[in-house]
């Protein structure tokens, strides 16, 4: 009799199977909150996802990448040239576009003869634009000239033939600007930093 009320104590005295239940979700409901609090404000204000869509980045960018976008460094600072940016189409701002800073605020950018050419007060005579992430063989017909103001942008895309950019539709004012392009997170094969050309 004694060996039966031991086993009915050591019974009594485990946890419940709700109580265990209760105490898992509690926990996993106290972690998806933490993670949130600690995500949402990363995702809304210094990273959010973009996704390529169409090839006038390419061959550096291909559609369908999944990339990571740096929304705070141009809070403390402007768009250098080079660097691979994200901006609101100033035709349509519910479109995102994906482009390279070409011409930067009082510049001169004039596109001739398949090359781009800049004039600034550290240059005024100007010079041709090296684009070393772009291939040797790459074409660009037309000739173009912009005088760019403040917070005023030339934007191309790498992929000079098939690319709606500032040849097309202007300048890019500043305030459409989004972000900067630092990380390809897909496919697996491209998985890493973008190393910006500035």
């Amino acid at each position: 009799m004694e060996a039966r009320d031991d086993a009915i104590e050591t019974v009594s005295g485990a946890p419940k199977r709700g109580e265990a239940l209760r105490r898992t979700v509690g926990e996993f409901l106290r972690l998806a909150l933490i993670a949130a609090a600690i995500a949402l404000p990363i995702r809304y204000f210094v990273a959010q996802p973009f996704v390529v869509d169409g090839a006038s980045m390419e061959p550096n960018f291909h559609n369908g990448q999944y990339l990571v976008i740096d929304e705070l460094s141009y809070f403390l600072r402007e768009p250098a040239r080079g660097e691979v940016i994200v901006f609101r189409f100033p035709g349509n701002s519910k479109v995102h576009y994906i482009k390279r800073v070409i011409g930067l605020p009082g510049e001169t950018v004039e596109i001739r003869d398949g090359a781009v050419f800049v004039l600034n007060q550290d240059h005024p005579g100007g010079f041709r634009l090296a684009e070393p992430y772009l291939p040797a063989d790459i074409r660009m017909i037309g000739n173009f000239r912009f005088t760019l103001r403040d917070h005023e942008y030339v934007v191309l895309g790498d992929n000079r033939l098939e690319s709606s950019d500032s040849r097309s539709w202007g300048v890019l004012d500043r305030k459409f600007v989004t972000g900067r392009a630092i990380f390809r997170a897909w496919p697996p094969g491209a998985f890493g930093p973008i190393a910006n050309a500035s």
